[in-house]
């Protein structure tokens, strides 16, 4: 009797363990560390949007893959660089979930990387407060996660690319299809602020119209628990130029007498925002209202104010909003560098010809970008400065006490999909169900993509599915994957492709 109940207890616990093993963990791991060289061979395509050599090579890459998965793939022309549109139709009257993706990458400074080529991926693990190089042969087992592959668009953006396609390419091993009709919207120019986007989406609105759109850029929340993006700020460009002598004076002959560019752009710049990185310019952040609905949401998000203090080693934050999430769902005005001059072994003894700044603003769905920056027009104006958009002639520099010169474009607005739409509650329950627990909503990111267009001229509802891990680096030097981010990924678009929508 004892035998047989000792029996049925172990069954017990071993049905239990397989009840709570997820249906496409094993698998994901297995082929996930198998297509490690391919998406080596990926990473070694250099993609620097402002070549066109480079993408090229990206695109018939990207090609040859998916058609080997039996897609239908297009290139869309455009006034900048092509998009890449491939269809996999599995079956007429399915829905059709589009994916966008962008394969291009920033600039590198190889000189600023700890590896010799940016593009050559390399293995490291993190001994103390450093990272490592490690031999790829370690990459195997089951103590791999905290590994992380580092390369330039590792996370941002081929690594979800390449998730994506080897969860497709499991799927059709199988003799199996996808659960929905798979459109596919690639992006070479993403890092340029896809300027030819918004004309396609028009050109090509009948061919690229889906019933969602899915969005792979950008990073999980720091909990690194499965997380749902619903809308991202979008973002316009200003560059500001003060003028002092014609040509760099010597600062023992002038100093008293030739005003300095650089002391009056830094006065410019400082009368932007107060103490607490509150912008003042009048009406900045005129038409947003944070309501309960929505304080609920951001509430709903684990906290993250700790953890981003102690990766970026910061004491003190901007108050913009309470919280971090409720400081993103406001316009950002941001300085992104400065120049005037010359610094380090470089310095001289002079007054600077020019002083420039180049500024973003982070745009949200309440705000008009055109009159943001007609506003910070304005207060420039009000500061004293005469206000250009093209270098001063003579005659302006000798009519004018202070010039500025300022030029101004918007790359992309905000967009936002409703949490309780039909769209969003689909993936929160996929993910809910399939990892045991609510994911993370997001109810906008602090990050930038060009999809609004979709949203407004297409009337698609998109939702960000971001897999890689906060801390890539992404945009910097030394850009990296976490191999746990990169596999749980792959296990994510395998559970995603095979739930009906």
């Amino acid at each position: 009797m004892r035998s047989i109940l000792t029996f049925l207890i172990i069954t017990l616990l071993n049905f239990t363990f397989v009840q709570a093993q997820r249906q496409f963990e094993t698998e994901a791991r297995a082929i996930g560390l198998k297509s490690m060289e391919e998406f080596k061979s990926f990473l070694a395509l250099p993609n620097d949007a402002s070549k066109p050599e480079d993408i090229e090579a990206n695109i018939a890459w990207a090609k040859m893959q998916l058609q080997s998965l039996g897609f239908e793939v297009n290139t869309l022309e455009t006034s900048a660089l092509p998009l890449l549109l491939a269809n996999l139709n599995v079956e007429k009257g399915k829905p059709t979930l589009a994916f966008y993706m962008h394969l291009d990458g920033q600039a590198v400074d190889a000189s600023k990387w700890n590896q010799k080529n940016p593009y050559e991926a390399v293995l490291k693990e993190i001994k103390g407060a450093e990272f490592e190089e490690i031999s790829w042969d370690k990459l195997s087992g089951t103590e791999v996660d905290d590994y992380r592959i580092f390369a330039r668009s590792s996370s941002d953006d081929k690594g979800p690319f390449v998730m994506l396609l080897t969860a497709l390419k499991y799927i059709k091993s199988k003799g199996q299809s996808p659960a929905f009709n798979v459109k596919l919207i690639l992006d070479f120019e993403e890092e340029q602020s896809s300027p030819g986007l918004p004309e396609a989406v028009k050109k090509y609105k009948d061919r690229l119209v889906a019933d969602m759109l899915l969005i792979l850029d950008g990073p999980v929340h720091a909990s690194g628990k499965p997380t749902l993006v619903f809308g991202n700020r979008g973002i316009a460009s200003l560059t500001l130029t003060t003028y002092g002598p014609l040509l760099p004076q010597h600062s023992g002959h002038y100093g008293n007498y030739i005003p300095n560019p650089a002391l009056d752009l830094s006065k410019v710049l400082a009368s932007m925002k107060d103490d607490q990185g509150r912008v003042l310019i009048q009406g900045f952040y005129e038409g947003i209202k944070i309501d309960a609905a929505a304080k609920r949401i951001l509430e709903g998000v684990p906290s993250e104010e700790e953890s981003i203090k102690q990766r970026t080693q910061i004491k003190r934050n901007d108050l913009v909003g309470t919280t971090y999430q409720e400081s993103i769902q406001y316009p950002s005005l941001n300085i992104r560098g400065m120049q005037s001059g010359w610094v380090g072994e470089e310095a001289r003894t002079i007054i600077p010809a020019t002083a420039t700044a180049e500024m973003d603003i982070r745009l949200v769905l309440e705000s008009d970008p055109i009159k943001l920056i007609a506003k910070v027009k304005k207060h420039i104006a009000d500061q004293g400065f005469t206000v250009l958009d093209h270098t001063p002639s003579k005659a302006e520099r000798m009519r004018f006490e202070r010039i500025i010169q300022m030029n101004a474009k918007v790359a992309y607005p905000a967009f936002r999909t409703d949490t309780e739409s039909q769209e969003g509650k689909w993936l929160a329950k996929l993910f809910t169900k399939y990892y045991g627990e609510k994911p993370v909503v997001i109810r906008t990111s602090g990050g930038s993509v060009p999809i609004s267009p979709f949203v407004s001229e297409l009337g698609v509802p998109a939702i960000g599915v971001p897999t890689v891990n906060l801390d890539n680096n992404q945009h910097s030097p030394n850009e990296n994957i976490r191999v746990g981010n990169y596999l749980m990924g792959i296990e994510s678009f395998l559970a995603l492709l095979n739930t009906k929508f």
